[in-house]
């Protein structure tokens, strides 16, 4: 098999285990993200869960990819939101991305959304940065995210409780597609 530089550095990338891991500060307050997300789901979620991998990791408590994957993925998430304010939609190189793979934004959050619904479980979903949307199971490093969505529980459930997909429709409101378009 024929790998490319950029493949063998993915996956050193996913395999490496640094001896530290940091959360990535949020670069907005626990409440700027409301209606969508509350404080205390930000809370929650940012301080108690994302923050507690990297502890436990450092502390080499319980399993480490897992911990390291579960830091990783938050450090993706959290940065790539926003405050709510206005239209919200795509542009530049991340919208080239979609319109390419799926016609039209609303053609893309709905094969996201089907995609998504289709996890049983816990998990994320993501657009790559080759245009497909992928799930990832439980946690793990991934090197090809553009647009990332928790879809664990703890993420949707203080805010919208079983209605998940009312949490989804809601995101595309504070993804920020500047940090998008910058993982092109």
């Amino acid at each position: 098999m024929h790998h490319t530089i950029r493949q063998d550095l993915d996956l050193l990338e996913a395999t490496t285990r640094p001896a530290k891991l940091e959360t990535t500060p949020l670069p907005y307050g626990e409440k700027d993200l409301e209606p969508v997300l509350s404080k205390d789901s930000i809370n929650y979620h940012y301080e108690h869960l994302a923050k507690g991998y990297a502890k436990r990791y450092n502390a080499g408590e319980g399993n480490a990819d897992f911990n390291r994957a579960g830091s990783f993925l938050h450090n993706k998430f959290f940065p790539q939101l926003k405050p709510p304010k206005g239209a919200n939609r795509p542009r530049g190189a991340v919208l080239e991305l979609i319109e390419t793979n799926f016609k039209t934004y609303e053609d893309f959050k709905e094969a996201f959304k089907e995609t998504a619904m289709k996890i049983q479980g816990s998990g994320w979903v993501y657009l790559s940065t080759t245009g497909a949307i992928k799930t990832i199971p439980n946690h793990a490093v991934r090197t090809d995210i553009c647009v990332l969505v928790d879809w664990w529980e703890h993420v949707w459930a203080t805010d919208y409780q079983w209605d998940k997909e009312r949490y989804l429709d809601n995101i595309w409101k504070i993804i920020d597609w500047n940090v998008c378009n910058e993982r092109l």
